[in-house]
């Protein structure tokens, strides 16, 4: 069912919600990805996953989670903590949207400095493939308290998701938990922050 009908009927949406967890920078050891299924804000379950930090493995990763796990045929969208995971392995978001075949969104908690992330980028093998991808998942819409890009929806039926899917703050639930979960696991104990 589309987004705008599940809002329209008040339906409950069902989301996963990806968040990478905490890492050691220029470690190569894998970054650990938590994926937590919500309807509405109520927790309902997770996926657990790894990417290289840095590489090329984001979407691949993360499409195949989902592909092989049960939740897929129940989810209406898809949502990402930013656009990237292990620093720098960068999702495409359309190819993401496209292979899932759900609304797929990028969330931040405010604008990126774009600038800051292309001097970064630089830095790392193949800047340019990076920066490619980072161009295809498209604009950044503000509406607040929201920032994000989307892949599959229209800009004002995403904000309309996004409050929907947020029980305080600026973080939806889906989102919140990921961070939250991936911290516990990797450190012992949760952040501060979601």
């Amino acid at each position: 069912m589309e987004l705008e009908v599940l809002l329209r009927r008040d339906r409950t949406i069902r989301v996963m919600g990806f968040d990478d967890a905490p890492f050691v920078r220029q470690s190569s050891d894998p970054v650990a990805v938590a994926g937590v299924v919500c309807a509405g804000t109520r927790f309902e379950g997770m996926v657990w996953g790894q990417v290289q930090p840095d590489g090329w493995d984001a979407t691949d990763t993360l499409t195949q989670l989902l592909s092989s796990s049960k939740f897929l045929p129940q989810l209406h969208v898809v949502l990402l903590d930013g656009i990237s995971v292990g620093g720098f392995n960068v999702i495409d978001l359309p190819l993401l949207a496209q292979r899932l075949e759900r609304p797929c969104i990028a969330v931040m908690r405010r604008l990126p400095d774009l600038a800051a992330m292309e001097q970064a980028i630089h830095n790392l093998p193949q800047p340019e493939k990076r920066m490619e991808i980072l161009r295809r998942a498209g604009a950044i819409y503000e509406y607040p308290p929201f920032c994000f890009q989307v892949c599959g929806a229209t800009p004002e039926v995403t904000a309309q998701v996004l409050a929907r899917l947020t029980d305080c703050g600026y973080v939806p639930e889906a989102l919140r938990l990921a961070h939250l979960i991936g911290a516990a696991l990797v450190t012992g104990e949760s952040g501060r922050q979601a």
